[in-house]
């Protein structure tokens, strides 16, 4: 079973990250493993991908005439895959060194039709100590409460996330819209909007598998607050817009919202009763904060997209 692994670019600014992560594709401990790299409409980084990689035999390299975004360039890159299965890594993230091999068990073990794993952080300016777990969703990493174990989920991060390439063809890839349907430019969740259709016509979702191991780098912008409180804003909005979009996608997040109400809030609160210390105050603190800017969000989409 040969492994696809799609890596989209798109700056030089990023480029030394981007190597590492198509480096890290290419040292996987399973030996059939292809990269394909799509370089969005940048021709300066496509001379460096091409004087990098563009003579290995396990990779493929292209260049988009122009700028057309991340979902558009991961369908690209799905078109050149020569594999069984298409898998997609973000340039900001490193694969552990057996993250294929744990993707392929699930198609030959689970017979799944898609596989995912867990984010970890890598964080480069440091671990914020005001960032709850249940919250590292806003920055891309897994967070608490997302899984008790390998299982099916209805999606996992789209830096960590691979499809049959068959269904993936059978169910037309990404929808290149999403980040702009209805003009909406702050609509997220492509992989979310996909797995929707999926499971709409297989009747199926995505295995989850935590030994899938892909870290993210989380940059020091994504650790300011503001950043975060937006980005939790936004998130909301989204979710209550996928919600109407496509009905398929809601229930996770509700899951979620009330394993938050009703274990996760009072199990801070028991551990600060026992142990009282200023940094659980700051995370239970922030962890209301978030929640409430992600409902207000949610409430603002429920106004748009009535």
């Amino acid at each position: 079973m040969r492994v696809s692994v799609v890596v989209c670019t798109y700056t030089l600014d990023m480029y030394e990250h981007f190597r590492e992560a198509a480096d890290s594709v290419l040292d996987q401990t399973y030996d059939d493993v292809e990269l394909v790299v799509v370089v969005d409409g940048t021709p300066d980084v496509y001379d460096r991908v091409v004087e990098d990689y563009g003579d290995r035999e396990d990779a493929i390299v292209s260049c988009n005439d122009e700028n057309l975004g991340l979902l558009a360039s991961r369908n690209r890159g799905a078109e050149l895959a020569t594999g069984d299965v298409v898998a997609f890594i973000d340039d900001d993230a490193v694969a552990d060194e057996v993250w294929a091999e744990r993707l392929v068990r699930a198609y030959e073990e689970e017979d799944a039709i898609a596989a995912g794993g867990k984010m970890t952080p890598e964080w480069i300016a440091g671990k914020p100590s005001f960032l709850p777990k249940e919250f590292y969703w806003l920055v891309g990493v897994t967070h608490k409460g997302f899984a008790d174990g390998p299982g099916e989920v209805r999606n996992t991060f789209g830096s960590n996330i691979s499809f049959r390439a068959d269904v993936f063809e059978e169910v037309e890839g990404f929808d290149v819209d999403i980040g702009g349907r209805k003009g909406d430019k702050n609509l997220q969740g492509g992989e979310t909007e996909l797995c929707a259709r999926m499971r709409e016509k297989y009747e199926r979702g995505v295995w989850y598998d935590p030994e899938a191991v892909v870290a993210h780098k989380v940059f020091d912008y994504r650790t300011e607050f503001w950043w975060l409180v937006d980005r939790a804003f936004w998130q909301g909005y989204s979710k209550r817009a996928m919600e109407t979009l496509v009905p398929e996608s809601s229930g996770e997040e509700g899951e979620f919202l009330g394993d938050l109400v009703t274990e996760f809030v009072p199990e801070r609160v028991k551990g600060l009763v026992r142990s009282p210390s200023i940094a659980a105050v700051v995370q239970l603190v922030i962890l209301v904060v978030f929640t409430g800017c992600v409902g207000g969000g949610y409430l603002y989409g429920l106004a748009k997209y009535r």
